[in-house]
């Protein structure tokens, strides 16, 4: 599997929680308490767009 190098967007809300887009999909977003949870997760997130737009060609 090759490295992918996108560009993030990360915000903490009111509450305290990262979000985290990826403003390469749209609609990729993920977030979580902390900044390497959310990081964690918008890989997952950014899986399955790579994957979704996989399945479109």
């Amino acid at each position: 599997m090759k490295n992918l190098h996108l560009p993030l967007v990360i915000e903490e809300d009111e509450d305290g929680f990262f979000i985290i887009s990826c403003p390469s999909f749209n609609g990729c977003r993920s977030y979580g308490k902390t900044i390497d949870e959310a990081l964690s997760n918008i890989r997952e997130a950014i899986d399955l767009c790579l994957e979704e737009t996989s399945l479109l060609k």
